[in-house]
């Protein structure tokens, strides 16, 4: 071999020279990788949940870097859409991320992350509250809106549902009902649910100073009652065991859910508990927003249907923002002033993000509210609002 065949051979296999295919050159690839580039800015810079923002940036700027092929599937191992079968390759020539992904489209990993959610959620302010539930539930309006809306613009039911599903603001339960209902969809609404969870801090404020009164903002909230410890132990043991009588399709989340709480509460398992709050949080964490960013390729993702997901999942998510917003306002009347309709806005289930916006913006008007345990009742019962709207779909059209 001489050496223009050498030199030949080294560009053929350069990144660079795989931007130029066939089909023409791959813009798609460049301009996402300039959207992980501004997410990981968002995200070290900015401080927009690193946590989630970092790893869904890196696996979309892994995905996008031409000919690293970390996101193929050669012998179609995982039934990929996007895969063609090719029986020379092995299943050991899976690209890494396929392989991570794997726990994303059997619904392992949105389970996971549900039993580390319980471990770390505190059901305290939900039990002090349960007026709470109610601001939860009106929180769930955008999933309703989005989903007739996708209808109209001519997405299956299926699709409708697992667009609206956004609106709850929960990346796993989207990405639980969605591999169930569209799995050809779930790239476009694992990014678009997780994205908007992370910008939480900049979508709902303007919402939130639109829809209430500077009076209302500045509304200081009395303190809670104590929770004693038996409540919090047979808490989760009963919502798992009535959800599960009335929609059995919830238990996958739910029960996950409540039995990391159970954990946590019941006082004789701290070691599962430390596990399922720290080490499994984190290596799913890692796994699943990776995996969820490498669905975004920018052949596949850059469509107008692709588009059309992330138009609704904006409008999902603002519906039910102002949903939980204007049932606060509802309840601040009928509490002739006793509820500050801020924490309405909490009823979206990412926790604990959108607890922390109510309480930051209830403190920027009133220095001093502390509004956010208030916020967390809301907040904690979105997470059951969300999961039981899942539910609810998935034995409407899982066929």
């Amino acid at each position: 071999m001489n050496l223009l065949d050498s030199l030949s051979r080294l560009w053929e296999s350069s990144g660079v020279a795989h931007l130029f295919t066939d089909n023409g050159f791959l813009w798609q690839n460049l301009v996402m990788i300039g959207v992980a580039f501004v997410l990981l800015y968002l995200a070290i810079f900015k401080e927009c949940e690193p946590l989630l923002l970092v790893p869904i940036a890196f696996g979309m700027l892994l995905v996008n870097l031409p000919g690293g092929n970390i996101f193929a599937d050669p012998t179609n191992l995982f039934g990929a859409a996007d895969a063609v079968a090719d029986h020379s390759s092995h299943w050991y020539d899976t690209g890494l991320i396929r392989i991570f992904y794997m726990g994303v489209k059997s619904s392992v990993f949105p389970c996971l992350i549900f039993l580390g959610i319980g471990a770390m959620t505190d059901f305290g302010p939900l039990l002090a509250n349960p007026s709470s539930l109610l601001l939860g539930a009106a929180a769930q309006f955008g999933i309703v809106i989005a989903f007739f809306i996708a209808i109209l613009l001519g997405f299956t039911p299926e699709e409708a549902a697992s667009i609206g599903i956004i609106g709850g603001a929960d990346g796993p339960t989207a990405i639980f009902l969605t591999s169930k209902l569209a799995p050809h969809l779930l790239g476009s609404i694992a990014i678009a649910a997780y994205s908007y969870m992370a910008l939480i801090p900049f979508i709902q404020p303007p919402i939130m100073k639109l829809l209430t009164t500077e009076k209302e903002r500045t509304v200081k909230m009395g303190q809670t009652r104590k929770v004693s410890k038996i409540e919090r132990i047979i808490f989760p043991v009963i919502v798992l065991v009535l959800t599960a009588l009335v929609l059995p399709d919830t238990i996958p989340l739910i029960g996950m859910l409540m039995f990391g709480n159970l954990i946590k509460e019941c006082g004789v398992t701290d070691r599962l508990s430390d596990t399922a709050q720290n080490a499994l949080m984190n290596i799913v964490t890692i796994m699943l927003g990776v995996s969820v960013g490498a669905t975004a390729n920018g052949a596949q993702f850059l469509q107008p249907s692709t588009l059309a997901i992330i138009f609704l999942g904006l409008m999902a998510f603002s519906f039910s923002t102002m949903g939980g917003l204007i049932f606060g306002k509802f309840m601040y009347r009928i509490t002739k002033g006793k509820i500050n309709p801020l924490i309405g806005s909490a009823g979206v289930s990412a926790v604990p993000m959108a607890a922390r916006v109510a309480q930051r913006e209830g403190a920027k008007y009133l220095p001093g509210n502390f509004l956010l345990m208030h916020a967390m009742g809301p907040n904690v019962a979105g997470v059951i609002g969300s999961a039981v709207m899942a539910g609810f779909l998935l034995s409407c059209f899982g066929g």
